[in-house]
């Protein structure tokens, strides 16, 4: 609920192309998805490109039983 309400009141510019996707089967999940971890990044007093840039640049050879070390709440604790 907290994490509709932010993304409610952000800057989120949807185009029509966006939305459009959003409708297909699977584009509402991957928004949900989407916007979930920018809101997450949000709440944690994280910049979500930042965080993002940085998950997606280490994700590929990150180990599966360490994923914890790329949650945003980390990110924050290391980049502080």
């Amino acid at each position: 609920m907290r994490c509709e309400v932010g993304i409610q009141k952000s800057n989120v510019a949807l185009s029509a192309t966006h939305f459009r996707a959003d409708l297909q089967e699977g584009g509402g999940k991957s928004a949900a998805i989407a916007y979930t971890l920018i809101e997450t990044a949000r709440l944690n007093g994280v910049d979500p490109r930042a965080w993002l840039t940085h998950v997606l640049a280490r994700i590929a050879d990150h180990k599966i039983t360490r994923i914890n070390e790329l949650l945003p709440w980390r990110y924050a604790a290391n980049a502080a």
